[in-house]
Parts: structure tokens; C-alpha cells; sequence
């Protein structure tokens, strides 16, 4: 049996990813109908109730009764035109990858429009309900908010970079907007698969369980169909580091000292805070180390574009434990959160603000190297005149 290549891995990525959005797609446009008409049939909750228990199922689907029926027409025009996003995503990678320009832009139209429309429910969803009232409570409710500008923003910014032709930056913040969207089918899956690890906890338990790494766990997903997806060893004009040796060491120094701030406040909470804190750890490492490995292997290889990517996306991951521990301040004392919930909330959204940072900073890193290439590029001689011949 011949070792698989990265290209085959690639290729298997790729079919699991459509075939969760595909899957996803019918259960996500049918989710709300139990909210409008009790009794309803719903094929995601009825694939959970089967998975885990009905009783798991109505605890929570009682839990979101109130807040849903004042936001029931936006909610499902965000879950509808979220199950067209599952199935436009794929078609839009495959038109990118036979290179169907003009179908793949105009898909990528309708995409985004869908992306605003499907965003608006959510946000008028988030704009009626209290963060107290939410699932799961406040901190669900600020990595939801997070999550929809993020979203938002990243399909802007791709859109931007298409009407400029930067091609290279569309593809990546297209990819991060659609990491983003994948959220919603890997939480079900969530849903599903951890009380079979945890058992006993209800759903609003576990969901605070999936927050802690679901953001890391997509933004981390979109970095790796990035890099799988460029090719180029180096870019022309790119330069020195913007990540250097001592960038990289002082951001790792930084986010030793948050991780040890982040492992006592859980611990101070017992089970449940130990159990949030493993959910943390365990997915933050392995996007550490994944990244610290990929930036090594492309130096050895003599790919610095390959390996200045990786530092970037690196730094940022190092800086994520900050940002959530300032985030956790800003929560506890500006919104009157308890400390638990701005614990859980400042660092279930750290690793996916820097990784959006990490690709600003990838985005102005290219278009610094295409500014220094059109510098250096010599100037056309003037043409020279037409002369009248003398008689």
C-alpha cells in the first residue's frame, strides 16, 4: 500500500468538509420549525435525540423557547440561508480549483449576499436578546457576536481584495470567512459527540465546553487550506522577517505568562473549570506545535514565504492567551459579567481575534512585497518620437 501524499490528504479534506456541509445544509434549514410550530419535524434534532437522548434534547430545546419567539422571522432566514452557505462553499472551492471564472464570480456574488442577509438575522437575534438570556448564557452570546463580525468582516475584506485583483488575499480571507461559518455544523457535531466523553451534562454544559476551541479549531482549519492551496516557495520582494527570532520569543514569553494566569482562574473553579481548561489546552497545543513545526520544516527547506506565514500565524497564536486575559478584564468590569462567565467568554474568542490579526498582518505583509517588487521595477523608456523626414 503505497504512503499517502499531500495531495491525497488534501483531497480527503476537502470531500469531509463537503460532505459535513452537505449533511449540515438540510438540518440547518429545517432547525427553527419546532420553534414556529411545536411538534414539527426537525432532522437535527431528531439525529441528536437518537445520538444522545430525547431528554437531552428537550432540556435544551426548552432552554431557547423564550429567547427564539422574539426573534423567530430573523432566526430563520439565518438558519435557511445558513444551510445555502454549507452548499454554496464547496461549489465556490470547486469552481476556484477547475477555474470556472465566471461562474465561481458569479457564485461568489450570491455567496456574499447570502453572507450579509444570513448575518442580519443573526444579529437582529443578537441585538433582541440579552446576553443573560442567551443559550447557554453571556458568554455564548459574545462568541456569537464575535463569530458574526468576523464573518462579516472577512467576506468584505475578500471581496475587496477580488475587486483589486489580489487574487492570494481573496483566496485566504475566503477561507477564514468560511472557517467561520463552519462553527455551526461543527458545534452540532459537538453536540452529539462529547457526551459520550462527558456524560451526564446537559447541552447548555457542553456547549460551553465546544466554545473553548471551536473558534481555534476553524480559524486553525482555514490557515491549513491557505497554505495548502499556495504553492509558492517565495514571494518577490519579500524581504526580512516580519516575524523575527526576537518577535517570536518575546510573544512566546508573553503567552507563557497568560497560559499560567488562564490554568490558575480555571483551577479556582474545580471540575468545571478544569474541564473548560483541558477543552483549551489540548487544541491550542496542537495548532502550537502544527505551526512552530511548519515554520521550521520551510526553513530547512529554503521556503521563506512558506515560513513567514507560519511565524505570523505563530505569533499570533502566542498572543492569543493575552488577548483573552485582557478580554476577561474588560468583560468582569465594563459589561458586569461574573468571573466565571468573563473567564469562559475572554478565552473561548482570544485564539480567533489574533488568528483574524495574524491575517491582516499576512494580507499587508504580501502587499508590502508587491509595493517593494513595483519599486524596483525599472521604468519604461519613453517612446520615442516620430521624426518627419526632410525633403
Amino acid at each position: 500500500m503505497r504512503p499517502w501524499t499531500s495531495s491525497t490528504w488534501r483531497r480527503v479534506a476537502a470531500v469531509t468538509v463537503t460532505a459535513v456541509c452537505v449533511g449540515y445544509a438540510p438540518i440547518a434549514m429545517t432547525e427553527l420549525w419546532p420553534y414556529a410550530r411545536p411538534g414539527a419535524p426537525a432532522f437535527g434534532e431528531s439525529l441528536l435525540a437518537h445520538a444522545v437522548s430525547p431528554r437531552y434534547v428537550a432540556d435544551a430545546l426548552a432552554t431557547r423557547v423564550a429567547p427564539y419567539r422574539h426573534s423567530l422571522v430573523p432566526m430563520i432566514v439565518h438558519s435557511v440561508l445558513g444551510g445555502l452557505l454549507m452548499l454554496l462553499g464547496p461549489v465556490q472551492l470547486l469552481t476556484a480549483t477547475r477555474r470556472r471564472s465566471r461562474l465561481h464570480r458569479g457564485l461568489g456574488i450570491l455567496f456574499a449576499v447570502t453572507v450579509y442577509a444570513s448575518m442580519a438575522g443573526a444579529g437582529l437575534y443578537l441585538a433582541r436578546t440579552a446576553p443573560r438570556d442567551a443559550f447557554s448564557g453571556a458568554a455564548f452570546w459574545i462568541v456569537l457576536a464575535t463569530i458574526l463580525v468576523g464573518t462579516v468582516l472577512s467576506v468584505t475584506l475578500g471581496i475587496l481584495a477580488a475587486v483589486a485583483g489580489l487574487p492570494d488575499l481573496h483566496q485566504r480571507w475566503m477561507l477564514l470567512c468560511y472557517g467561520l461559518l463552519l462553527t455551526a455544523p461543527l458545534l452540532r457535531l459537538e453536540w452529539g459527540a462529547l457526551p459520550a466523553v462527558l456524560p451526564g451534562l446537559p447541552m447548555t454544559e457542553i456547549n460551553r465546553v465546544a466554545i473553548m476551541h471551536l473558534g481555534s479549531l476553524v480559524v486553525f482549519g482555514a490557515l491549513l487550506a491557505s497554505r495548502a492551496r499556495d504553492r509558492r516557495d517565495t514571494v518577490a520582494g519579500l524581504g526580512r522577517s516580519w516575524a523575527p527570532l526576537p518577535v517570536t520569543a518575546a510573544a512566546h514569553l508573553a503567552a507563557a505568562a497568560a497560559l499560567v494566569w488562564i490554568v490558575r482562574a480555571f483551577c479556582a473553579y474545580g471540575t468545571a473549570g478544569r474541564r473548560l481548561l483541558v477543552a483549551y489546552l489540548v487544541p491550542y497545543a496542537v495548532a502550537h506545535a502544527v505551526m512552530a513545526l511548519g515554520a521550521r520544516r520551510a526553513a530547512r527547506r529554503g521556503r521563506p514565504w512558506v515560513r513567514e506565514e507560519w511565524r505570523i500565524h505563530l505569533t499570533g497564536l502566542c498572543l492569543a492567551p493575552v488577548v483573552s486575559a485582557g478580554a476577561v478584564a474588560l468583560f468582569e468590569h465594563s459589561l458586569g459579567l461574573g468571573r466565571f462567565t468573563a473567564l469562559t467568554a475572554g478565552v473561548a474568542i482570544g485564539c480567533g481575534l489574533t488568528a483574524f490579526g495574524a491575517t491582516q498582518a499576512v494580507s499587508l505583509r504580501l502587499l508590502y512585497a508587491r509595493e517593494v517588487r513595483r519599486r524596483a521595477a525599472p521604468e519604461p523608456l519613453p517612446a520615442a518620437r516620430p521624426t518627419t523626414p526632410v525633403a
